[in-house]
Formats: C-alpha cells, sequence, structure tokens
C-alpha cells in the first residue's frame, strides 16, 4: 500500500461530541442542541465501538478491519478509513463513533471541510477504483461515474476545485468531480504537483540524463527549471508544495523492504535547495541525487511515507521501517535547514496527518494490528488511542 497520500489540514470549527451524538457527522444543530450537551468525560476513545464494528464486518470480509488512511481538520476532529468503514472524532479521540459501514474499501479521502468529501474506493477486494463523494459527511456515498478512475491520489481545495493525479498525468475539475481536464506537464513526468490551477510542480526523470525538478505558473503552458541533477535520476518523485515550503522526495530502487531516497527542500518556492535527507540501503541501492552531505538516514532508518507541511516553515515526514518493525516521523521548523529524526515506535507501515507545529495524528498498521495514535509535542511522543486486533 502506498501511503504517499496528501492530506488537507483546513482549520474548522469543532463539533462537541454531544453534538455528533445529537446530529450526526455533517449536520447541525441549534445552539439550544448544542449548549444541552453534556461535556463528556474523556475515556479511552473506543466504548466498544471497534468490537462492535469488527463484528460487523467479520460477516462480510474475511481480514480484520484496518486503516488505510485518515485526515484531521483540526486537532480534535477527524476521520479515519479502511476496508468497509469509517469513524471519525470531535474530541481529539476521547471518544469516537461509526460513521460509515459497508462495501466501500476506502482507498483515499480529501474533506475540504467537515460536511463535503471525496475518496477513491473499491468494492470491497475488488482492483477497480472509484471516485465516490459525499454530502453528508461520510455517512452516504455515491460514485460520481460508473467507470473506473486511474487516479492514485486526489486534492480538492474546495466545494468545486481540485486535482486527480497518478504517476505521469494531472488532471483538474471545477465541477466537483463531474468533468476532468488534463493539464499538460513535461515529458517524462514521474510525479506532479499543483498548490493552485496556476501553480505547479514535476519531477522530470530520464535515463542517461539525471532528474529535474520543474515550475509552472501559468497552469502547465510553460515549465522552468528549478533543480536539476546528472547523477542517479529516481524512480519517481512527488513533490508536496504550501506557501514558501516546496519538498521533493524522490524515490530510488526498492528491495529487501528497503528504499533509497532522498529529500531536498525549498524555503523560497523553489529558487534555491537544500539535500536534507539522503538514504541509501542494501536493497535499493545509492539515494537519487546530488547534493551537500545531508543526513543518512530519515525517520525510522526505513522507507519514507507522506509529508505534512505547516505554513511557511513546518513540515513533518513518516517514515517506516517493515523489517525493521518500527515507524517514526522527522521533522524541521525552519524549511529543513535544520532537520530531526524523532524516537521510533513499534509498527511495520502507516502515515500521518498534522494540523499544526506540535498537534498530529498517525494511522499506524502492525504485524497484528492497525492503530490510531495522537501526539502533542511534535511526533516526539505518541499517545495510542485504539486498537483493531487481527486474529493471531
Amino acid at each position: 500500500m502506498n501511503w504517499t497520500h496528501k492530506i488537507h489540514h483546513t482549520a474548522l470549527t469543532l463539533l462537541s461530541a454531544g453534538l455528533l451524538a445529537v446530529s450526526g457527522w455533517g449536520a447541525s444543530a441549534s445552539p439550544a442542541q448544542a449548549a444541552a450537551a453534556p461535556a463528556p468525560a474523556c475515556g479511552s476513545g473506543d466504548q466498544g465501538l471497534l468490537q462492535e464494528l469488527q463484528a460487523k464486518l467479520s460477516s462480510t470480509q474475511s481480514a480484520p478491519p484496518s486503516f488505510n488512511d485518515l485526515q484531521f481538520l483540526s486537532a480534535d476532529t477527524g476521520r479515519a478509513a479502511g476496508n468497509g468503514f469509517m469513524i471519525g472524532t470531535s474530541d481529539g479521540g476521547c471518544h469516537f463513533q461509526e460513521i460509515y459501514k459497508g462495501q466501500w474499501n476506502f482507498r483515499q479521502m480529501d474533506f475540504p471541510d467537515n460536511v463535503k468529501g471525496w475518496a477513491l474506493a473499491s468494492v470491497q477486494d475488488g482492483s477497480a477504483v472509484y471516485l465516490i463523494t459525499t454530502s453528508d459527511g461520510g455517512s452516504t456515498w455515491k460514485r460520481l461515474s460508473d467507470k473506473a478512475v486511474t487516479f492514485e491520489r486526489i486534492d480538492f481545495t474546495d466545494r468545486m476545485h481540485g486535482f486527480g493525479y497518478n504517476r505521469t498525468s494531472t488532471y483538474y475539475t471545477a465541477d466537483g468531480g463531474l468533468s476532468w481536464s488534463k493539464i499538460s506537464t513535461p515529458a517524462n513526468t514521474s510525479g506532479a504537483e499543483f498548490s493552485s490551477r496556476s501553480n505547479g510542480w514535476a519531477v522530470v526523470t530520464a535515463p542517461g540524463s539525471g532528474y529535474r525538478i520543474m515550475k509552472t505558473t501559468d497552469g502547465g503552458s510553460t515549465w522552468k527549471l528549478s533543480l536539476k541533477s546528472a547523477f542517479d535520476y529516481p524512480e519517481s518523485g512527488r513533490i508536496y508544495a504550501k506557501g514558501d515550503q516546496v519538498y521533493a522526495l524522490l524515490y530510488g530502487g526498492s528491495g529487501m523492504s528497503q528504499t533509497s531516497y532522498s529529500l531536498y527542500a525549498s524555503g523560497n518556492k523553489g529558487n534555491s535547495w537544500r539535500r536534507v535527507i539522503a538514504e541509501d540501503s542494501a536493497g535499493g541501492g545509492p539515494a537519487p541525487g546530488s547534493g551537500a552531505e545531508p543526513l543518512k538516514t530519515g525517520p525510522a532508518s526505513g522507507k519514507p511515507g507522506n509529508m505534512q507541511l505547516i505554513g511557511n516553515s513546518t513540515a513533518f515526514l513518516f517514515g517506516f521501517s517493515p523489517a525493521g518493525e518500527k515507524v517514526a516521523v522527522g521533522r524541521t521548523y525552519n524549511s529543513g535547514k535544520q532537520w530531526s529524526n524523532q524516537p521510533a515506535i513499534p509498527g511495520v507501515d502507516g502515515m500521518i496527518s498534522f494540523t499544526g507545529s506540535k498537534a498530529g495524528w498517525m494511522a499506524m498498521k502492525g504485524v497484528n494490528s492497525s492503530s490510531l495514535y495522537a501526539t502533542e509535542d511534535g511526533g516526539t511522543t505518541w499517545k495510542l488511542k485504539l486498537t483493531f486486533k487481527g486474529t493471531e
């Protein structure tokens, strides 16, 4: 499972747990209803929900519940979804509730606000991926088309506008996903990212000519060089951009549960770059690219996962080591000038959703479990919120 999904961090008005109980996700309540709801005590976050949901799902599928994606809109309000289910919290994980249970196996979800959302999902264990949408916070979903999509990830900036990506192509919608137009990207693009319809980035790789990071400010009509190297071109790449920050995550070879990679950072919209991490591996060979001597290992000394960019200077990178059975985050508070890898916890895969420089969440897959963790100190320590456990 590729966990290199990008997740939004929109600041929203929080729903109270009492409001959730009265109105459900995506609904509204009167001030009298909200005021009447008592403030619940913070418990384990389970209250029997996971056991009940696991029992329901076990009757329709053989695999135990497993988190495939999570998205938090604030430190308190967010969702986590997987094979046939979606759960949510509005009080920082003190309580969770079942939002959805059904046929959809969520690959990635994207909520620009707490009501309207989209997801890439398959029907149970099917291989075809569909673009589906919800207008009630995730309780009910409908396909936007009977045809499967080729998107590997989606990114909606609001209720009408968004982008769909696969490794080589980028698409844009201005009508909530009903129709899509292809955006022109350079030849040999192996990863792109648009922060707006006008501004975008592309990783261009070609055997024998190294790699290039290209930038457009006119919606793909023209592309200009931002970074290049003639050495060890990557297999593919992923760009993350927010405000003045831009990060290029370049993937090298993979083997023996290892992936070589390099991370480049820019704090001035790509006008200059620094190589932050260059991790070689026995199974994946040398890290792609060139540059000054950076850190030799990333978080968990393993594979790179997804990144989260906060404001103009803070960024987090998730790292996981399947063989070492550990996961962790690395972070910077100054656009990559200094980088620190935080302590690891047990796990084999996962992803992160940070909503600020300190507050964040992690969906972690273990050898025989799938768990949600929260941090209040930028990933230095993690608190377990809930766990699905499989059968031994």
